[in-house]
């Protein structure tokens, strides 16, 4: 008489009862994953903003703030999680705090270069037509430098989808917490599945921003159609 071969018990890779058993783990561990990336990436963009604006502003503090945000993406992730240990016990606060750091470096720069990258003849239109400081900014500069902050965007937040995990050290790592823990049990079906997920949700991410992006800055697609568009009617107007 054959048994029914059970994938737990066999401890295999890849197992369907696991995800059929522990289904309300994954979807707790993916909801606390998605949670601590959108406040980190969040936060993120507003302390990077003005960080922007600073080292625009004030090009003698620019390398300074450049560096010092290089730096904190150089901290290993233990060290960071051991220095603001005393700041915010073990909490998702501190896993929040740490990603916010992290993803400095990569929103600072793209901002600052979507602001740098703005035509100058834009601006002193702008100014000319009455624009102050603020309105200038808000409706002039940020709009054309929108498709370089919202890739700084993707590129922090898929970032952050998989920095995430290492809060698994901490008890607030989401997915990464299952890893981390099918790692100790050599729970193979565990560390795939979840790992297969944090994948997942970092393409999920990057496809929903992308989207976002093509949406806000629908001139980035009209170019190249236009380019073809004239070359196009120039081979119609060369002579036979």
């Amino acid at each position: 008489m054959s048994t029914r071969r059970n994938c737990l018990v066999e401890n295999d890779w890849i197992c369907g009862e696991y995800v059929r058993t522990r289904g309300q783990d994954l979807i707790d561990a993916t909801a606390q994953h998605l949670g601590i990336t959108a406040v980190s990436v969040a936060l993120g963009v507003l302390v990077s903003f003005p960080l922007a604006l600073l080292a625009r502003r004030r090009r003698s503090v620019a390398g300074a703030v450049l560096g010092l945000t290089t730096v904190l993406y150089t901290v290993p992730s233990l060290a960071m999680f051991s220095l603001l240990l005393p700041l915010f016990g073990l909490s998702a606060a501190l896993v929040v705090t740490g990603l916010v750091l992290y993803s400095l470096t990569i929103l600072v720069r793209n901002i600052l270069t979507g602001l740098q990258a703005v035509p100058e003849e834009a601006v002193e239109a702008a100014r000319g037509m009455g624009y102050g400081t603020v309105r200038l900014l808000w409706e002039v500069e940020l709009p054309l430098a929108l498709p370089a902050v919202l890739a700084g965007i993707r590129i922090a937040t898929v970032s952050t989808v998989a920095l995430t995990t290492v809060g698994a050290i901490v008890g607030h790592g989401g997915l990464g917490t299952l890893i981390l823990d099918g790692l100790d049990s050599t729970f193979k079906a565990q560390v795939l599945t979840a790992s297969v997920l944090c994948v997942l949700l970092a393409v999920a991410a990057d496809l929903l921003l992308l989207g976002v992006q093509r949406l806000l800055t629908p001139w980035t697609r009209a170019r190249p159609e236009r380019g073809r568009t004239r070359t196009r009617t120039a081979k119609v107007a060369e002579p036979a």
